[in-house]
């Protein structure tokens, strides 16, 4: 048969449009599969960092509350055991509460202490910490708001952390670094144990609230109690001038006391028997 151009011509035409709304509506789907990954991807660090927002500001605002508006109160003040209690319900109420949307971290040492053990996905660090430490501003100035309402109220320190002149005991700069490291990887270590593998499953809240009780209780006399850097920001700026000075500590101790308990928490608990649980993740790129 001899060749036909315009026929050929004519077949490519009419195939060119009839694959051309298969092609444009695949387009289409996958334009439309992205957009939607991006939005749920959006949607859900949104959901996350609120949760970390709101559960930072409640252990600010209940921890640091309780010693500026009670742990004093004439007659019926609660003292360095109601203060310590306070600090651990507020991380036992918001862990059960939120912790099931962000895992619960509530403070820069434990975000990058679950960094450090494969718990928490790399593009979740930075965005946890700045929300937490906002939380932490926030609801110190809600607390300066409340407390300077009382007519002959004094801020003394306003719940800052100190060392030397400003700890509670005049404990010296090595005892509190040393404090403070030590605490902050034992309540590390403690919320990787409790919420790995083996470990009794939607209890890990309860046993990481206690250890911030213990915490405060031994600490308190000594650096008024840190172990998370947000915490320390939000009363020291209110606080100002040498507190303001002394927060390095109370970035660097901790910080560190996280990095070494993630690292030893994925060493002797396995990798393999990590599970996203109350106040865990586990960590992708």
């Amino acid at each position: 048969m001899p060749p036909n151009p315009a026929g050929d011509h004519l077949r490519d035409f009419v195939h060119e449009r009839l694959a051309q709304p298969s092609v444009l509506f695949c387009r289409d789907l996958k334009s439309a599969h992205s957009q939607l990954g991006i939005s749920i991807m959006r949607s859900d660090m949104s959901r996350r960092l609120a949760a970390e927002f709101l559960g930072t500001f409640w252990l600010v605002f209940g921890g640091c509350g309780s010693a500026v508006l009670a742990a004093a109160y004439p007659q019926l003040g609660i003292g360095f055991m109601g203060v310590a209690f306070a600090f651990g319900l507020t991380v036992l109420t918001m862990a059960y509460a939120v912790g099931h949307v962000s895992g619960g971290h509530f403070n820069p040492a434990v975000t990058l202490g679950l960094w450090s053990a494969g718990r928490c996905a790399n593009k979740h660090v930075l965005p946890y910490i700045v929300a937490q430490v906002i939380a932490a501003i926030v609801a110190a100035a809600v607390l300066w708001v409340i407390a300077s309402g009382k007519s002959d109220w004094v801020s003394a320190g306003f719940a800052s952390n100190g060392y030397g002149a400003l700890s509670p005991g005049h404990y010296g700069i090595a005892a509190c670094f040393i404090c403070e490291l030590v605490l902050s990887f034992f309540f590390i270590l403690i919320i990787v144990g409790t919420t790995s593998k083996g470990a009794a499953v939607g209890f890990a809240g309860i046993p990481i609230g206690l250890a911030l009780t213990l915490i405060h209780l031994v600490s308190i006399p000594v650096t008024n109690t840190s172990v998370n850097p947000a915490r320390s920001t939000g009363p020291a700026l209110f606080a100002g001038g040498e507190y303001i000075a002394q927060l390095w500590m109370f970035w660097l101790a901790p910080i560190v006391g996280g990095l070494i308990a993630g690292a030893i928490g994925r060493a002797v608990f396995e990798p393999a028997d990590a599970v996203e649980t109350v106040v865990t993740e586990e960590r992708r790129a």
